[in-house]
């Protein structure tokens, strides 16, 4: 007989504002606001307080502060926020055999076998508290059977809590929540469910299989499956990458700087692209130089998390201003964006221009349809370019 899955989902709660107020304990108790400015910006994060305005991620940051007027508005530190993921990050990994990171402030960890020695719930309270203790951060978990249901206990358990979904209980506990409380569960696919009179996760269950296949096809039975609780998808250990690099070696010895500049912003057009597509973000930018003896220059920065070109090609340009001595033809130049994590999304809220984010998923959207470099700039044009290559200003 299998034994029964011990999955614990934890949430850093609020993590970006509960961040700040570790450096600003004055923030605590207070409507806060964390993202680009008042004109343009969007929120990338918020306190409780805030939400109780109807205020939430991803929102134009002028639209937050007409619904909580009197809301704090910080611009952010994505190094703080990065430190203190890692610190987390390695707690976790000193207490748990497996666990899997699946953003800058979301884990999943895999407990199951442990229950023939220890409580698993035990454990993850005992692993709570000592990241409460150990960080001053609050800290929510769900544990269930499944993925799909600890991430549900999660979010129930908010803000600052626990919860064990039981097993067999999982029907029980989904049936009078939201179907869009169901994870993966998009606002179209509700959208759909709302016409038939389906509000409640409970009255999904009530469906047959057959009807939601007849509406949505194969994702019909995904979403019955999600409706009961029922997820076989497993804790992927945490051991993702974490580089990506690219080069390119001249076929005769280059010297001249915009030819150098054309190549580079195509490889760091190539490299941010890919962050995006795998949900990624990175913190560090090295750049690589070598001359046609083999000699090789390697130089590199610490960065602020992001997946966005127009600050990685500054940031590399600068960097080769540091490591290529102009008067010697290159042979080779690579770069390389390294300290990879995941949750770009929520990063790149920070992003102080609404239609620079929208340009980038119009981009992404585009080159994921007719391939990479369908769309790019102007500076990288002359690598990899197809038939289409407009314009877009930085």
């Amino acid at each position: 007989m299998d034994s029964k899955r011990y999955i614990v989902h934890i949430d850093l709660d609020s993590f970006f504002v509960s961040v700040e107020r570790k450096f600003n304990p004055d923030l605590i108790g207070k409507a806060v606001l964390i993202g680009g400015s008042a004109d343009r910006g969007v929120v990338a994060s918020c306190s409780y307080e805030a939400r109780k305005f109807g205020v939430h991620s991803a929102m134009p940051m002028r639209q937050a502060m007409k619904l909580c007027t009197h809301a704090i508005v910080i611009r952010g530190s994505h190094g703080r926020y990065s430190e203190a993921s890692r610190e987390v990050t390695r707690i976790i990994a000193d207490s748990v055999p497996v666990f899997q990171k699946t953003s800058i402030d979301e884990f999943y960890i895999d407990l199951t076998g442990m229950d023939r020695f220890h409580d698993p719930y035990e454990i993850a309270t005992k692993l709570r508290q000592r990241v409460i203790d150990e960080t001053g951060l609050p800290i929510s978990f769900g544990m269930a059977a499944t993925k799909t249901v600890a991430k549900m206990a999660t979010n129930a358990a908010k803000p600052n809590g626990k919860l064990w979904i039981k097993h067999g209980d999982e029907k029980e506990f989904m049936a009078p929540l939201a179907i869009r409380k169901i994870p993966m569960l998009g606002e179209k696919t509700c959208q759909k469910l709302y016409q038939f009179g389906i509000e409640k996760i409970g009255d999904l269950q009530k469906c047959d299989v057959k009807f939601l296949e007849a509406v949505f096809g194969k994702a019909g039975r995904f979403i019955w499956e999600k409706a009961h609780g029922l997820d076989d998808s497993e804790v992927v250990p945490h051991s993702d990458r974490k580089s990506i690099s690219t080069e390119n070696t001249f076929h005769t010895d280059v010297s001249d700087i915009k030819t150098i500049e054309t190549v580079l912003v195509s490889m760091t057009e190539e490299l941010s692209a890919k962050l995006r597509r795998e949900n990624r973000v990175a913190s560090c930018l090295a750049i690589k130089v070598r001359y046609s003896n083999f000699e090789t220059h390697t130089v590199q920065e610490k960065i602020p998390l992001t997946a966005a070109e127009h600050i990685l090609i500054p940031g590399i340009k600068n960097l080769l201003k540091k490591a290529w001595n102009q008067h010697r033809p290159i042979r080779l130049i690579g770069v390389k964006l390294s300290d990879l994590t995941h949750g770009s999304y929520q990063i790149n809220l920070f992003e102080d221009n609404e239609e620079r984010i929208k340009l980038y998923q119009a981009m992404d959207k585009i080159n994921f349809k007719f391939g990479d470099k369908t769309v790019c700039r102007a500076a990288g044009m002359a690598i990899g370019t197809r038939n289409f290559n407009p314009f877009l200003k930085d």
